[in-house]
């Protein structure tokens, strides 16, 4: 079905025609011109298919990219350089680099929670790295995959990048293809179907997926400013986010003071939440009803929210009582509810968040050293955010990527570049000089020679 597609851009590839960095450059400048003035149609979308307040689209979404975007022009030259290294003596006279050479042709699936920013950014990474790429964007999110259609088309010719909309099945036939290089972001349960399928063409893969990430604030000093950062990351985008606080775990004895603060802030956040402009929505009626499920298993355990609209597809921020079998706790939430345990020593609750899938993030709030040492080398997690919620996934000078059942591979910056290239070995031998210990005839003396002097030599290089 897109055959076609593909081996153009690998013929492309293949002519060198991706490879000239300041081509390269070229058309990134040429994406950021085309954001900058779409800017509006883009929020337009945004708002359409999730509801999203303008300023959390703007921040999350356009910002972002333009953060990403940025920083690949100013690194652009440098990463593309061949790297000088180190050779060991045994093969001088010689010189040793490494190259970032491009996969060639890649596919792009991106998810509707944030459907501009992780179909854009992971572009512009593997555009700055040299590749062609196929992106398809979500079903779920149609204004906003029209616009990145009309950005991409604008841009690009299709042999170097195209955007292929359509439902499920136009990821599954893009799929049967041979990509060089797949970056999906979505669920665990369609990122082993990616995987299953990449693996009938070895085609290497990175997977952003997402799981249940925890909060845990144990012995904290700041803890109405621990709450209030809580209630901002759950809430933005209606916890619409891979990287969403899922579960809050707490010392006993202070749910309902949690609670409270929890409902303190909302209301000054969002007034009357159920009409306020400044609360997106759920993205459809199938999450709609997805979600209602899990709050109509927790109704009895509700200690704050807990109200719908289907018309508006409306979900209230909602804290439930909960324990580590709860119904809420069998899941990923991906939304605006929020299960609470209380525990009563930090060491099972370690155990217990370890025993689980590994999260895509960990956020802990406390006021001591010494726990956040052992959250860092004990817990494993794609991220460890001391004091806050979200914040890292905006950093250039931090890997992004989960761990796990929560993905593999990182992005953003540096690692973005590298995720869509292939470090290349590279060896120049001079001729000037040719030791015979390597060929035969293999006389005694040349393995005395190696056992005595082979160590040193491969140990210690030289330029």
């Amino acid at each position: 079905m897109f055959g076609e597609l593909v081996a153009k851009q690998r013929e492309f590839f293949l002519s060198g025609g991706t490879l000239g960095v300041e081509e390269r450059i070229r058309y990134l400048k040429a994406l950021k011109e085309v954001v900058s003035a779409r800017e509006d149609a883009i929020l337009a979308a945004l708002k359409l298919d999730l509801g999203k307040p303008r300023f959390e689209a703007y921040i999350s979404e356009v910002a972002h990219f333009h953060m990403e975007v940025d920083y690949a022009l100013s690194h652009i030259k440098r990463w593309s350089r061949p790297k000088r290294r180190l050779t060991p003596l045994l093969h001088f006279p010689a010189a040793s680099y490494t190259y970032r050479q491009p996969y060639g042709v890649v596919l792009i699936i991106s998810p509707w929670n944030y459907p501009f920013d992780l179909a854009m950014v992971p572009l512009v990474y593997a555009v700055a790295a040299g590749n062609t790429a196929v992106v398809k964007p979500s079903e779920f999110s149609p204004n906003t995959s029209r616009i990145l259609r009309e950005i991409v088309e604008e841009v690009f010719p299709e042999e170097y990048v195209k955007v292929v909309e359509g439902e499920a099945d136009v990821a599954k036939a893009l799929l049967e293809e041979k990509f060089d290089y797949i970056f999906y972001t979505g669920s665990p349960v369609v990122g082993r179907y990616v995987m299953e399928a990449a693996a009938k063409n070895l085609t290497p893969v990175t997977l952003e997926l997402g799981g249940k990430s925890p909060v845990v604030i144990w012995r904290e000093d700041k803890w109405e400013l621990a709450v209030k950062r809580v209630v901002w990351g759950k809430c933005f985008n209606a916890g619409q986010t891979c990287i969403a606080p899922d579960y809050v775990v707490l010392e006993r004895g202070r749910l309902q003071e949690f609670a409270d603060l929890f409902s303190h802030w909302i209301e000054a956040f969002y007034g009357d939440i159920a009409s306020s402009a400044d609360y997106a929505r759920i993205v459809n009626e199938r999450h709609f009803y997805r979600l209602k499920m899990i709050l109509d298993a927790e109704r009895e355990n509700i200690v704050y929210g807990g109200g719908t609209d289907k018309d508006r597809l409306f979900i209230e921020p909602t804290v439930v009582k909960a324990d580590w079998d709860s119904p809420s706790m069998q899941e990923e939430i991906f939304g605006p509810i929020l299960p609470v345990i209380e525990a009563d020593d930090l060491q099972e609750v370690i155990s217990k968040i370890n025993s689980r899938p590994e999260p895509l993030a960990l956020y802990l709030f406390t006021s001591e050293k010494e726990i956040q040492d052992i959250f860092m080398k004990r817990v494993r997690s794609g991220a460890l955010v001391c004091g806050d919620c979200l914040v890292h996934f905006v950093s250039t000078w931090l890997p992004f990527g989960g761990i796990g059942e929560s993905g593999m591979g990182k992005y953003h910056g540096r690692w973005g570049f590298e995720t869509f290239t292939n470090k290349k070995a590279v060896m120049k031998r001079a001729r000037m000089l040719d030791l015979p210990v390597r060929y035969p005839p293999y006389k005694s003396w040349k393995l005395s020679f190696l056992r005595k002097f082979g160590s040193f030599l491969c140990r210690f290089g030289c330029i």
